[in-house]
């Protein structure tokens, strides 16, 4: 029933996030043809006149060409929250590859998905499926610290609440 109810709610969470996501888009989409003008008026204000050699940059236009590049990176940034990538490997549970939901750590240190190693160790064996060592329900600890890289992961990245 926890997976189910994990399921609906990431659902939820990602159609959350596709709204955010497709109004961000749409706002970036209208700013960027503010880019060609904002450049074109920087380089009007800050290149130096034709009293100076051709080719030639004062500190305060080479200042300005750093702000151009800035400008740039603050668009291609603004971007990148909403382009789905690889979620890290650390916050994925070695059985399923899936991000995890509710994490626990064996005494070996390797973390799983709770449910997925409770059912491992009801149908194929008391042993932990990486190590091989013995491995007890009793053994099996929630991974608070994974659990809250999880949730700030999400928070950040609301494309990975996505289930295939």
């Amino acid at each position: 029933m926890v997976d189910e109810i994990w399921q609906e709610l990431a659902k939820a969470k990602y159609m959350l996030w596709e709204h955010a996501s497709s109004k961000r888009s749409w706002e970036l989409q209208s700013l960027k043809y503010v880019i060609p003008a904002c450049e074109t008026a920087l380089r009007e204000k800050h290149f130096l006149d034709d009293s100076q050699p051709e080719g030639f940059l004062d500190e305060a236009g080479i200042s300005h060409m750093k702000q151009l590049e800035v400008l740039r990176q603050v668009f291609r940034k603004a971007g990148e929250a909403d382009i789905p990538c690889e979620v890290p490997d650390y916050l994925c549970c070695k059985i399923t590859l899936d991000i995890f939901c509710d994490p626990v750590i064996t005494p070996s240190g390797v973390t799983y998905e709770r449910a997925v190693i409770l059912d491992h160790l009801q149908k194929v064996g008391k042993f932990d499926p990486i190590t091989r060592e013995p491995l007890d329900q009793s053994q099996l600890v929630p991974n608070l610290a994974i659990k809250e890289a999880v949730q700030a992961y999400l928070d950040k990245h609301g494309w990975a609440y996505k289930l295939d």
